[in-house]
């Protein structure tokens, strides 16, 4: 017989004790119903083979046959049920106690037939096929309560992740992974046709016109400014008057040249704007100078003290943000969440294209894990079954379905005295 092992099945939760200790009385129960047939049969035999002895009619002899034949089915369904879980009177009789001692043979069957009839990808592609999960998942997230309560468990994984991230290890991954890689490549190409498609699109109109506006406002609200620029370069040996004059001309035709910037389209130094845009972006992507000047450029604003300590406050900042988003049920982020859930939800049911790809996503998954994984799956049982201890193991498995083992005694007892009658009758009518 196997030795015991040190290791016992786990003892469960309050309420599985509790189930266990129900199940334990109603075993003990059946058990003594089961004795109670066999006992029944034996004083009946008992009695009759005194009545028949004493001289009592011959339908003595039929109640003692079925009597006996009920003693003999009751002792031998007794003794192949016991034999299940130990050796019957503690002889160790060959072939018994055949859970203790097959245990680890029977853990491994148990996952070869889990493995074969239940974590097989037909089964599990006709079943989640069935079950419609994007419809019930969808039924579920649509609830409020049930969107409120993933978003707050999802703060919660959220919370639990950034606090236990290292801060000097993101800000080493964002610098090699993140910056480093922007850094490195060339800024000059790229920026030269996205400025293109800007100017392409006309997309920088509105930027120039904004310009446009706000040198023609601080053109007219600095009149006094422009004046005194002009007195200030004119000779000394200039009247004052005359440099007056020179300078309200020359404010004049400087008001004027902004008005016209601004109110004509069409103006030649708004399409001198246009030429240089264009031929600067031109020079971005294909001029190896530019692209050079643009390197360096990029070199010396990303080297600069002030860009590095945004930088590497990037992360302390977002994982600032984070943690208050996360914290607070009515930020932001946590509501955005909660809405696409429930959105995601009401999808679900409506859509059915959606949900048919969803269904097929689960499905394919599904089948992928019991296709490559089924053998650890069922690895899980057998190592399992395999370091319960052999007689905690019989026991466990009698309380589940000793009970109604029990009525194999009982139906062998009654059984075995209605074949006792037909066997007894049958001889005295033949011979």
């Amino acid at each position: 017989m196997e030795q015991t092992r040190s290791a016992s099945v786990p003892v469960g939760p309050p309420g599985a004790l509790a189930r266990e200790e129900g199940k334990r009385r109603g075993l003990r129960r059946m058990k003594l119903v089961a004795l109670g047939f066999l006992v029944g049969a034996t004083v009946i035999f008992v009695l009759t083979s005194w009545a028949e002895s004493a001289g009592w009619p011959a339908w003595v002899g039929y109640v003692r046959a079925a009597a006996e034949a009920g003693m003999i089915g009751a002792l031998a369904d007794w003794f192949a049920v016991t034999a299940l879980f130990r050796h019957p009177l503690g002889l160790p009789i060959p072939h018994t106690a055949i859970i203790p001692n097959k245990k680890s043979v029977l853990g491994t069957s148990l996952g070869d037939f889990v493995g074969s009839n239940f974590l097989s990808e037909p089964v599990v592609r006709d079943k989640l096929s069935r079950v419609r999960t994007a419809h019930r998942v969808g039924e579920w997230l649509a609830r409020p309560d049930n969107a409120e309560r993933v978003t707050a468990e999802t703060a919660t994984v959220v919370r639990g992740a950034v606090t236990v991230l290292r801060d000097e290890d993101v800000q080493a991954v964002m610098e090699q992974a993140v910056v480093r890689r922007v850094v490195e490549r060339e800024w000059g190409p790229p920026l030269g046709t996205l400025l293109e498609r800007v100017l392409t699109d006309g997309a920088h109109y509105r930027l120039v016109d904004l310009v446009v506006d706000r040198v023609y406002d601080w053109v007219r609200d600095n009149h006094d400014t422009v004046l005194r620029v002009v007195s200030d370069r004119a000779p000394s040996w200039s009247p004052r008057f005359v440099d007056t004059m020179l300078a309200d001309k020359v404010y004049g035709e400087i008001l004027a040249f902004a008005w016209a910037v601004k109110t004509d389209v069409n103006h030649p130094m708004r399409l001198a704007l246009d030429r240089f845009l264009a031929e600067f972006a031109r020079d971005l992507r294909d001029d190896p100078e530019t692209v050079a000047r643009a390197e360096q450029v990029k070199w010396q604003l990303v080297e600069h003290p002030e860009v590095r300590k945004v930088i590497d406050s990037a992360w302390t900042t977002a994982k600032d943000m984070l943690l208050t988003a996360a914290e607070d049920p009515s930020s932001e982020l946590r509501t955005r969440l909660r809405d696409g859930l429930r959105t995601l939800g009401a999808r679900l049911q409506s859509d059915a294209v959606l949900a048919g790809k969803v269904d097929g996503w689960v499905e394919g998954a599904a089948a992928y894990v019991v296709t490559n994984y089924s053998p650890e799956i069922t690895t899980i049982i057998t190592d399992t079954v395999d370091r319960w201890d052999s007689r905690e193991t019989a026991r466990k498995v009698e309380l589940q379905v000793g009970r109604d083992l029990q009525f194999i005694r009982i139906n062998g007892t009654v059984v075995g005295a209605l074949a006792g009658l037909v066997i007894h009758s049958v001889a005295h009518v033949v011979f």
